[in-house]
């Protein structure tokens, strides 16, 4: 209902801008970066945990490749072995990203540090490695090819960052739906003791579900790399909230045990409607949007405290008396 109202009231504040097709193929440029780590810190929050170092792994990625393209750039290869190289480094960006998924689920399942502490103290840690990496500069000169097939387009509509995102929406809805490894991580996101005695192996599910995230954010990075056609260790700084309030908006439950792809979906929709809003109005400026996202956060977490965490204490209530 959000999504739809914000839609009429934007069609009819401005229609001519709003409902031009450019404004919906620059929405459909800029979501999906952010999309794919929104489905990264969902997977996690099933779980009952979160990970908070999605956009340290996205740039940590984005600043591998870049500089593997940009030693090949120099050494000047023929367009043809420079696709593969391109294809190469994707996949060992994306290697790269589940080898810290991997780091972050084993902190949180075997050395059994809390979800938000583990994520947040490898997030420094991955960022981190990036300025070594970077000496704090910007990775730029990367071949015009990678950018052009990145942030280019299918059949020249479509931009191909957002077939990635759907694609990924389409695996990680398959996985929560169709599989046991779904139903198990809801099963241990509403109960872990319960999830434990009941068969199922809670480190290897956490240790799975954080290197998802973490491939999802290194996809996510691969696709900043195309968009920007540069890295650096802080970009995407402003991410974090937003894609928590993207996750908490679309019903995901905190403490875990809920959440599906399709509240996700139309969460980030909605926020990319709001987001556009705002560039709508020269007079609102860009730094007021953190302020917006966390008041917003805010608000979502009170009014889902109080329709539905609230409801569950009544019957408890009334039964003990």
């Amino acid at each position: 209902m959000m999504l739809v109202g914000i839609f009429v009231i934007l069609s009819l504040v401005n229609p001519d801008k709003f409902l031009s097709v450019s404004n919906f193929q620059s929405m459909a440029f800029q979501f999906p970066e952010f999309g794919l780590l929104s489905i990264a810190i969902m997977l996690t929050m099933i779980t009952g945990g979160i990970d908070l170092s999605v956009v340290g792994i996205a740039n940590l990625t984005g600043i591998i490749i870049g500089k593997i393209l940009q030693s090949a750039e120099l050494n000047g290869l023929p367009q043809a072995q420079m696709i593969w190289l391109i294809v190469l480094t994707i996949f060992i960006g994306i290697a790269v990203g589940a080898v810290c998924g991997l780091l972050n689920g084993n902190l949180v399942s075997r050395i059994g540090i809390t979800p938000i502490l583990a994520t947040l103290g490898s997030m420094q840690l991955f960022t981190g490695i990036a300025i070594i990496i970077t000496s704090g500069k910007t990775v730029v000169g990367l071949p015009a090819l990678y950018s052009k097939i990145l942030s280019g387009t299918v059949f020249g509509i479509i931009p191909t960052s957002l077939v990635i995102f759907i694609l990924a929406i389409i695996i990680v809805g398959y996985l929560l739906r169709k599989t046991q490894y779904g139903l198990s991580i809801y099963m241990m996101g509403t109960n872990p003791i319960a999830a434990k005695f009941s068969g199922l192996n809670n480190t290897k599910l956490l240790n799975l579900t954080y290197m998802y995230s973490g491939i999802l954010s290194s996809i996510s990075g691969i696709v900043m790399l195309g968009y920007y056609n540069s890295a650096r260790a802080d970009f995407g700084s402003t991410y974090i909230l937003q894609c928590i309030l993207i996750v908490i908006l679309a019903g995901v439950n905190p403490a875990g045990g809920s959440g599906s792809i399709t509240g996700l979906v139309l969460a980030i929709l909605t926020l990319q409607l709001l987001s556009s809003s705002l560039n709508m109005f020269p007079a609102v400026s860009n730094f007021y949007k953190p302020l917006i996202w966390g008041a917003t956060l805010v608000m979502v977490m009170i009014f889902n405290y109080y329709t539905h965490f609230g409801m569950r204490k009544s019957p408890l209530k009334i039964s003990s008396k």
